[in-house]
Parts: C-alpha cells; structure tokens; sequence
C-alpha cells in the first residue's frame, strides 16, 4: 500500500536551413543589427546548433531538425535505456548530490541530519556484508508467506505489502477527498503486475509472447533462489494469477478519467458494497482509521477480491515470495540483485548494464519518503541561487498574464464559463525551487550496516507521520517532489504548480540565455503545468480544487471534440512498427504541451513590447522558441524502452512531444512550412485549445 499525502500529475522527462526561408530574411532585413548573447551555457544563446540536421526540412521532421545531428551520433551507454535533455539534467543532478554525500561522508563533525544521510549511503555501499547477508534480511517476511494458512493470513501480507516493497491486487494509500481538499482520504484501487501493463499479458504479438516466457523463467529463478522446488510449474502458475489480475483491470486511459474514479464510501458501508474481504484486517496493518476513502476503480476491486478467494494459496504464496525478493533485489546481494536485473533492466528495458552502485545509492536516498529532503536542503543551499527563484517567478507570472489573455480571447467558450477559468487561473499558487518548511527526521534510525532495516524504519516513520495527520487538515507547506528531482507537477487539489530547483538549469532555463529560448523552454514547461488545470482531466476541479462541474454543457462539448481531435492527430504517431502512441492515455500531457507552447509564446511576445525580435547567429526570435522546445524533449531510446513507454506511461515519446508546434501559425511562418511537408496541418486541423 503507498502511503503518499501528494496526489500530483507530473510533467516529466522533454527543406530551408534555419534562417534561410524568406521570413527568417524578411525579420532580418528588419532588424537593424545581429546581436550575439553571451554568456549562455549551450551555444551563443542558449541552443545548440551544432545539435541540429538541416538537411532536414523543419516542416518534414521538427525532432530531427532540431536534434538530428545529436541523434544520429550520440552512443547509448550501457547502463542506460534512454537519453535526453532530461537525463542530461538528471546526471548533472546526480553528479552534485555525490558531491554533498563525499563530503559529508568524509567528515566526522556531522549533525543528526547529516549522520542518518552517512550512514544510509555507507549501508547501501557495503556490497560485503550485503553479499554474506543473502536473503536473510527478507526471511521473516518470507518465513510469513510461507506460513500462510487460509485468507486472513493472506489478507495480512498484502496490507503489509508497502512495508515488505511485495506486491498486492489491491492497493492504494493517503490521498486528498476530491470533494474536500481540506481532508485527506483513502483511495484504493487494483495493482499488483509485475510487467508494465497488462496489454504486456493480454496481447498475441510475438513481441509480448516472447516477454512472458522471460518472466516466467526469471520468476522460476527467483524462485530458485529461494529454495523452492518444481519453480518452472510455480512460475508459470504465477503468470497465469497475473494474467488473471491484469484481465480485471482497467485499460490505462480509463484509469485517468477523473468522473469514474471518484467512488466516495464510508468505511461501515465497505463491507456490504465490496464483500469477501476482510478490510478490517487489511487496514490494521497500515494503523490507519480510514472513516471513508474512495474506491478509483470499483470493478477491478471487486474483481481482485473474486482472486483472492478462488485462487490456490499456493499459488498465492509463490506470487508473494517472488515479488518479495524482486521488490528488494536492489538491497539485497549482488546475485540476487545480477538476477532481477537480467530481466527487468536487460530483457524488459534494453539496459546492457546496471547503473553504478552510487547512483543506485542516490536513487533510493532522494525520494520524498525517503531522505530526499535532507539531501536536497544542502542541495539548494549550494546550488540554487535565489536570483534564479525571483527570475522563474517573475517568468509564471508572465504565462499567468498570457493565459488570462488567451482565455479571455477564446472563440469556443462563453463567457460564464470564462469567469470560472479566470478565477481557477488567479488561484494557481506557484512553488518555486524548494519547500518553505523542510521535512523534519526526528526519530528516525538509520543503520550503517542493515539496509533492508534502514528502508522498513524510513517506511514506518513515514506511515506513521501519515496516520497521525490522517484526520487533519492537508498540509498544503508539503512538496510531492525533492528540489534535486529533475521535473515539474501540478496538483489538481490544491490547484498548485511545482517547480523543483534541478530542473530551473539550461536546457530549460537559463538566466543569461535569450529570452526567446528561456519562454520556449521553460517557459512552455510552465504553461505545460498550467494547462493541466485544464487539460482533460485536470479542468474537472475548480480554483479550490474541489472535483465539479464548472462548465456549461456547450462549452464542454466545445473543449472535448478539441480534446478528440488531439487524441486523433497523437494516435497516428508510431515509434515501432504496430505500436502507437495512446492518444487518448496521453491526451492530458498531449494539452499541456500544445497549450503550454501557445502561452509561452503568448508571454514571449508580450515581453518584446511590441518590438522585433532580434537575429542572433542567424536565427530569428521565433525560430529560437521553438528550437529551445525541441531541444527540451531530444532523447533516444532503446525499442524495449519506447515499448514500456507507449504501454505503460501517459506521456507521448520525446520525438513527439517535439513535434508539438505543428499545432501553432507561428511555426509555419517561422520555417516556412509548407503544404506537402510530413507535418503540415491545414489550420482547420491545428488543434487550439488554450
């Protein structure tokens, strides 16, 4: 069970040469002089332009014109599975948070903070003492599955499952009531693959036949591992529980609509309304009270607790044992961890290699419910300058002007509808950089020699800390992600944007890169996290937050047959062959893209004051924005990793996300595209929503 107080949506991750059309000429010839920025971090102003492939007509491929050049030359290394402007950042990141580790591993005057970070990061390193360990740190857990006589004592374990890092088919965790922002919530739903979405156990293709033989032989060696006997029956009886399991879910897209996944019940009427279960005893083992909680996905649920009482308990427990060593493998020693990377790293993703074990390390320490925070108030102390907070605020407030403009100009939605977007617009509360009230680790013990310890003791203070303010009121001071985390979210119920101090560096933003660079970077990343207060999904609460209906029935009609043409013009995308892009499981991040484009080109404009953009290098203002956008979103992956993506994410693949200013006037005129070129849209198929 996850036990997070956040409910985010995030925003992850990203034929004429450029300045030769006749607008590019035209802008120039206006000009009265080429200025050259300096000081930027990537070329003169902030793009690299030696990135680009300008044997590429813009008009035909915008990913490959911007990046082709990258792209075509940049090696994969080993131990990754995808790379991009994102990872980039990510590494850079990692880089200096092992900067702050070393030296505070290195000294011996360290506070109580500084002491659990140390000996964390000293316990996931030693490699020894976990490679003598083997199983033993997880046996207990495993001697109780083993021991595991009728349905109760199943029910145990599977409420146990976020302390254990196993896996249940029903799960969920501390939410916000959708109704109330004010009060937290328990929200459950169904879980429990072990693939990356069920299409990966219901599909015929030779590419998923093939995955699922791997599984089951890596579930038979994990078995092994344990001990256990006839493990190749076992596994494949496994696939077969799993396969059941993902046949009762939901298909992604129908997971995100918020009107299906808002199932309010109080807790005395659970039992009547989803029997054959016992809750009372599942919930006991997280502490929580759980007077009501919302049920996101009733059918699946009801489905899980039909398995849970048909299915052998044998099979049961071979499920549970497997996903219990899986879900430690990176705690445990390094043949068990060698194991689970075999599949899960090289046969499912492509990675050739493990990443290095201090980035392992780094990975487990910098999650919320973890020592993230810790790490990250030293982060911010030595690498966010306080001059970039005041920069990024003064660009929100810019996208906040253009939107209210670009609503109040909007030909689709009448004007009672405007009145409630404006106030949801003026109630967005940006969080910049880092948290202004830093998580605290009182009582917490950290081990420097038991690491399986040291994950159990951060769950259960975390748990606890969430069960003593289950009937408070929301804590609205809490971050859902760490200032070393390389993204951005927005949070539907406290109607917030979230801007993490990693992600505020080139490529996405820049203090001394142009300004047409920094609007068509992080500038779009901005008006992305706003406009999933209007995406789809996200306009279905109001400026408080609360899930209703705040539109007239024309003018939603209006917003969804956009929103339908998007899903349409996404589905045609095909990384792999057979293989598209969910454009309907995309779609939120699909508006946040296009309608974060317009807005930031909106405020970029607004910032020239009615004058010309200069030329800089030969590339006009216009084609600076949207270069810096493409450049966002340059990455390269493995086949098995753009797999996973298209099945099992909810964003389109980088290549697409590129390909965004298709949708825009702006970009015709500053690339001069044409009708013919691969990209065109005749204007009446240029989706404008925001």
């Amino acid at each position: 069970m996850k036990k997070s107080l956040i409910a985010i949506a995030l925003a992850t991750t990203f034929l004429g040469a450029c300045g030769t059309s006749t607008t590019a000429t035209d802008e120039k010839k206006s000009a009265k002089t080429e200025v050259t920025a300096t000081a930027a971090e990537l070329g003169s102003f902030g793009v690299d332009l030696t990135a680009r492939n300008e044997a590429i007509k813009p008009g035909d491929d915008f990913f490959m014109y911007a990046s082709g050049t990258w792209y075509d030359n940049y090696v994969m290394p080993a131990d990754k599975t995808r790379f991009g402007a994102f990872t980039g950042l990510a590494e850079r990141s990692e880089e200096q948070v092992k900067e702050i580790i070393d030296d505070i591993v290195s000294r011996s005057d360290l506070n109580a903070q500084e002491q659990l970070i140390a000996d964390f990061y000293n316990a996931y390193m030693d490699t020894e003492t976990l490679n003598k360990l083997g199983l033993s740190p997880i046996q207990s857990t495993l001697d109780q599955i083993a021991a595991i006589k009728n349905t109760d004592d199943l029910t145990k374990v599977f409420g146990a499952a976020w302390l254990t890092s196993s896996k249940s088919p029903i799960g969920g965790g501390m939410w916000f009531n959708r109704l109330d922002p004010n009060k937290y919530e328990m929200s459950m739903g169904a879980g429990g693959l072990g693939l990356p979405d069920r299409s990966y156990y219901l599909e015929e293709s030779e590419r998923f036949v093939k995955t699922r033989t791997a599984y089951v032989a890596h579930i038979a060696q994990m078995l092994d591992l344990a001990g256990i006997e006839n493990s190749t029956a076992r596994a494949e009886a496994v696939l077969a529980l799993e396969t059941k399991i993902a046949q009762g879910h939901w298909p992604r897209e129908k997971r995100r609509n918020r009107d299906l996944t808002l199932n309010q019940i109080k807790r005395a009427d659970l039992t009547k309304e989803y029997p054959g279960f016992n809750w009372d005893l599942y919930f006991e083992q997280t502490g929580y009270k759980v007077p009501q909680l919302n049920i996101s996905q009733p059918e699946p649920i009801k489905a899980m607790i039909t398995l849970v009482n048909q299915e052998e308990l044998n099979v049961w427990q071979n499920y549970l044992t497997f996903h219990t060593i899986s879900g430690n493998a990176d705690l445990l020693s390094e043949d068990i961890y060698a194991t689970s990377f075999a599949f899960y790293g090289k046969e499912l993703s492509g990675q050739q290699e493990p990443r290095p074990r201090w980035k392992r390390a780094i990975s487990e320490m910098s999650g919320t419910e973890s020592l993230g925070f810790a790490i990250g108030q030293v982060y911010v102390g030595r690498y966010f300058p306080e001059s970039s907070k005041k920069q990024m605020a003064e660009l929100v407030e810019n996208l906040r002007t253009a939107l209210g403009q670009r609503i109040d100009g909007l030909d689709w939605m009448g004007e009672e509808t405007k009145v409630n977007a404006h106030a949801k617009l003026a109630a967005f509360n940006p969080k910049i950089g880092y948290p202004d009230v830093w998580q605290k680790y009182d009582g917490l013990t950290i081990s420097k020699t038991d690491l399986v310890s040291n994950i159990t003791n951060l769950r259960q203070f975390f748990n606890a800390d969430s069960v003593a303010k289950e009937l408070q009121k929301t804590d609205r001071n809490r971050w859902g992600m760490t200032p070393q985390r390389v993204n951005a979210y927005y949070n539907s119920s406290f109607n917030e944007i979230v801007f993490p101090a990693a992600i505020l560096q080139p490529p996405f933003f820049d203090p001394n890169a142009d300004a047409a660079v920094n609007y068509g970077a992080i500038g779009a990343v901005i008006g992305h996290e706003m406009g999933h207060g209007f995406d789809d999904q996200g306009s279905k609460s109001d400026a408080n937050g609360i899930q209703r209906n705040w539109w007239t029935d024309e003018d939603r009609a209006a917003f969804d047959a956009k929103a339908d043409q998007l899903v349409a013009q996404y589905n045609k995308y095909e990384p792999i062959p057979d293989n598209f892009v969910n454009g309907r499981n995309s779609l939120g991040e699909n508006i946040g893209d296009v309608g974060g484009l317009a807005m930031a080109y909106h405020a970029y404009k607004l910032s020239l004051n009615g004058k010309e953009a200069p030329v800089i290098d030969g590339v006009t203002g216009d084609q600076r924005f949207f270069l810096a956008w493409a450049q966002v979103w340059k990455e390269k992956r493995t086949e098995k990793s753009m797999l996973n993506q298209l099945r099992g994410g909810t964003h389109a693949p980088g290549r697409f996300r590129a390909q965004a200013p298709r949708n825009h006037d702006a970009w015709y005129k500053a690339f001069d595209v044409k009708p013919g070129d691969a990209l065109y849209l005749p204007e009446d198929e240029r989706v404008r929503i925001w």
